[in-house]
């Protein structure tokens, strides 16, 4: 039990994995902070998830790529007085154009999005967790973490970024009772790719490839509860995942805890 109602804050949550990790969270009774750029639709989704579950719903417009946009929302939560249990860094994009072809501005909005945002959203929350002795992180990284760089696209480096930032930060915080886990799906029917532009390069591949966003969600927030570092839902997807790894990421990570030189 505990002394107040745990509240999750979600990334991304207008549409697709965000979305639906908000329906779920909020079906097991967590109050919500709500954060995208498009508030019409959190304020959709708040006043159906109000109705459906009588949870609360907070909802804050912003934009990931503005450095000052972490802060902004941590300000919110403070304000709203609620502790944040539960943090789901959902929030992405990829760019398209070659790295040489695309302004450095945007460059630069893709890296604070899916690096410097989510990582500092973690380090806002984690004293509170710790200090409550409970806390749930997802990361959200991608199959891509696993396969070799993609010409130009920065999409690959910065996942695998946030699949080891994930393990190198459940390592510390788990004593705490805070479990961290990069959620590594594949191909998720959701609106990422009509927003990126590729949505005819990817609906030519194979049915067999892809998974519902509800899929995803469920297998991420049951690996993140199981304390589970890395979670790669789906059959096919683990079985690709294995497939370009020789070393299997649990091996990696008993091995990263077990022989790091620079730990204190």
């Amino acid at each position: 039990m505990t002394d107040h109602t745990r509240t999750a804050l979600v990334t991304g949550a207008s549409a697709g994995i965000g979305a639906t990790f908000a329906r779920v969270l909020a079906a097991e009774g967590l109050d919500l902070v709500l954060v995208a750029r498009r508030k019409e639709r959190l304020d959709d989704l708040a006043a159906e998830l109000e109705e459906q579950h009588r949870v609360r719903c907070e909802v804050f417009s912003a934009d990931l790529s503005d450095p000052s946009a972490p802060a902004a929302i941590m300000a919110f939560v403070a304000e709203k007085q609620l502790h944040i249990d539960v943090l789901i860094n959902n929030a992405g994009l990829s760019g398209m154009d070659a790295f040489a072809d695309t302004e450095w501005e945007s460059l630069a909005g893709e890296i604070q999005v899916m690096v410097t945002a989510p990582t500092q959203l973690a380090h806002l929350v984690v004293p509170g967790m710790k200090e409550r002795r409970w806390g749930r992180i997802i990361n959200l990284s991608s199959l891509a973490a696993f396969a070799p760089p993609g010409e130009s696209l920065l999409y690959t480096g910065i996942k695998s970024y946030v699949l080891n930032m994930s393990q190198a930060l459940d390592m510390e915080l788990k004593p705490h009772g805070v479990h961290v886990t990069a959620l590594c799906p594949g191909f998720t029917y959701s609106e990422f790719h009509d927003v990126m532009g590729s949505r005819e390069a990817a609906t030519s591949l194979p049915s067999l490839l892809w998974q519902q966003p509800e899929a995803v969600v469920r297998e991420g927030w049951g690996a993140v509860n199981a304390g589970k570092p890395v979670c790669v839902p789906g059959v096919v997807n683990k079985v690709i995942s294995h497939a370009m790894r020789p070393v299997p990421y649990r091996a990696q990570y008993a091995m990263g805890k077990t022989f790091n030189p620079f730990k204190h």
